[in-house]
């Protein structure tokens, strides 16, 4: 016997060989048709199907629950998946991540081997899927060794599979499947796939391999899954109205900004949207002055010794603007830091002027994919209003407070009332020690604790370049 420990504190017991899914039919039956998965001791997420094998405690994850969300979505990737492979036998799949901002909630990349696929095919694909639905095929689950699992995606050709494998640390990988159909898949998973009742191909774009231009160009489709058709169509709904303000289509009716091909992805301010952009500095401008901010300016162009010394040579040279002069590198910046840190060590300071905080309104520029571009959210030139605070250790928490009041000020006075918080970890490209990071995340997540946000970890690969 086990013992599985509800998050209201009481104890059941549960028999050998009871799977999850039988132990929320006995137990706890008015979720049966809710749960997609369960989580143990706040940390192992697993599929219903598998058997019960130690005392936890037990979360029920449904779809209103984050990772609840995450595994109904990822499920519905592996459903896109299958009816792809139905339908293009020649079909190579390569990854098909849950994603929280883009044009749907989940995408596989497809090498489709020379197959042309457009949003006219989306209905042929739709319905392959809702097949799959309807027959309501068990998620089954098996773990193999690395070496059967090459063999096996070998003789179905998937390339891309094989290479994923080769970069697994582990010496076993676990396959899931629906009926014949499988995929390589850490999971978890929905119990079958009846539960992935209301779905919408929603996006397609093309994707490099690893986001490696040098490597094979595939096609990404987006997706979004919901439980009833009632929120599918509540959600389409949202969409097209969101299309209607959809700021390219109001920027150019109002003549307030344009992209010219004479610089793809650097904005035309016109006359209108000047003064809307100058309306909001001075806003952002009067703020600062209130919090005891004082305004700096520094060079668009810099040495190459700066960037060098900051890491962004090393890390981020792809994603910046270079020229030569007096036979010297130097480079725009694609962000502010360094040149503030240059005006902070131009003198000496005592301890009295800290904490020092410095405010910059300034034009950054970074060398963006073209195939990422997206009107004003995805540009190569932009202005970022950076704020810079030198001060003491002990200052730190009550810094970041101050901080977080102006951040969410500015938030509510256009309208932004309702936020997820979320703290970003240290990623692979960065500098420092790592118990300074420890230090920075451990204030900022007491920090948002005093303010009384909820706040979640943040642990994507997300570029130091954006995060300070």
């Amino acid at each position: 016997m086990y013992q599985l420990t509800l998050p209201d504190k009481s104890i059941k017991e549960v028999a050998s060989g009871f799977t999850y899914r039988d132990f929320i039919e006995k137990e706890l039956p008015f979720l049966k048709n809710k749960a997609l998965a369960v989580r143990l001791n706040g940390e192992e997420i697993l599929d219903l199907s598998r058997t019960v094998e130690k005392n936890s405690n037990i979360e029920v994850l449904t779809y209103s629950e984050k990772l609840g969300w995450e595994t109904f979505q990822h499920s519905a990737a592996h459903l896109l998946g299958m009816a792809v492979q139905n339908l293009y036998k020649n079909a190579n799949l390569t990854v098909g991540p849950v994603i929280d901002n883009g044009p749907g909630f989940f995408y596989y990349d497809i090498d489709f081997q020379g197959a042309i696929v457009t949003p006219e095919d989306f209905p042929k694909i739709e319905a392959e899927m809702e097949k799959i639905v309807k027959a309501d095929h068990p998620v089954w689950r098996k773990v193999v060794s690395k070496k059967q699992a090459i063999e096996t995606f070998q003789k179905l050709g998937e390339k891309y599979k094989i290479e994923i494998i080769d970069g697994i640390p582990s010496e076993e990988v676990s396959i899931y499947g629906m009926g014949e159909w499988f995929d390589l898949c850490r999971g978890p998973h929905v119990p079958n796939s009846g539960v992935l009742k209301s779905f919408k191909l929603t996006a397609i774009s093309g994707a490099y391999w690893k986001a490696d231009k040098n490597n094979s160009m595939l096609t990404r489709i987006y997706g979004v899954a919901f439980p009833t058709k009632k929120e599918l169509d509540q959600y389409l709904f949202q969409i097209e109205e969101a299309k209607k303000r959809d700021h390219r289509k109001i920027g150019k009716e109002m003549d307030l900004f344009s992209f010219q091909k004479e610089g793809p992805g650097f904005p035309f301010w016109h006359p209108k949207g000047t003064i809307l952009w100058n309306s909001l500095a001075e806003y952002l401008r009067s703020e600062c002055n209130k919090r005891g901010y004082q305004e700096i300016k520094t060079p668009a162009v810099l040495s190459s010794e700066l960037w060098k010394k900051s890491g962004h040579w090393d890390n981020f040279h792809e994603n910046m603007y270079f020229t030569d002069i007096d036979e010297e590198d130097y480079a725009l910046k694609p962000m502010n830091c360094p040149g503030c840190s240059l005006i902070y060590k131009h003198h000496l300071h005592s301890y009295r002027e800290l904490p020092l905080r410095f405010a910059e309104f300034g034009s950054v520029h970074r060398h963006e994919l073209h195939g990422v571009l997206h009107g004003l959210f995805r540009v190569r030139a932009f202005t970022q209003d950076d704020s810079h605070i030198y001060a003491p250790l002990d200052y730190l928490e009550s810094e970041v407070m101050d901080i977080i009041d102006f951040t969410f000020t500015v938030y509510k006075k256009f309208g932004f009332s309702e936020f997820k918080t979320f703290i970003a970890t240290r990623p692979e490209k960065s500098q420092g020690k790592d118990e300074d990071w420890e230090f920075a995340t451990s204030t900022l997540k007491q920090s948002l604790k005093k303010k009384g946000f909820r706040m979640e970890l943040k642990k994507a690969k997300v570029r130091s370049m954006d995060r300070r």
